[in-house]
């Protein structure tokens, strides 16, 4: 029997305005400033994930026609906050993790830290 990963992604099919499909990985998801936001990043869907562009994808839960949907982010000043919101949030989930017992570093940081840092020791 094959043993399953502990870790199983949340993946979410979006449909561009165009009709185009695509395949996201939900990293995180939180309520801000009264809205609910998730941040996204393309699914990895080949052996070339070292070479992926990850960009981080933003979207806004809306209410349409009744129904909740996933939209992007129009107002400039709303992406920006929320944008900073989120890395925040994702680099402090990447500091924990070389603060836990099980860091995976080994010789090279698993913090990508510019500079050397004393949190792999």
């Amino acid at each position: 029997m094959s043993e399953m990963n502990e870790y199983t992604p949340e993946l979410f099919e979006l449909v561009d305005e165009a009709g185009n499909k695509k395949n996201f990985e939900l990293i995180d998801a939180a309520e801000f400033e009264g809205e609910q936001y998730f941040a996204m990043v393309p699914a990895i869907e080949d052996e070339n994930y070292l070479d992926c562009d990850c960009e981080l994808v933003i979207l806004k839960a809306i209410e349409d026609n009744g129904e909740e949907i996933l939209a992007s982010i129009d107002d400039d000043e709303e992406f920006e906050k929320v944008s900073a919101f989120f890395m925040e949030r994702i680099e402090e989930a990447m500091e924990d993790c070389c603060d836990d017992d099980d860091c995976c570093c080994d010789d090279d940081c698993c913090c990508h830290h510019d500079e050397e840092c004393d949190c792999c020791e």
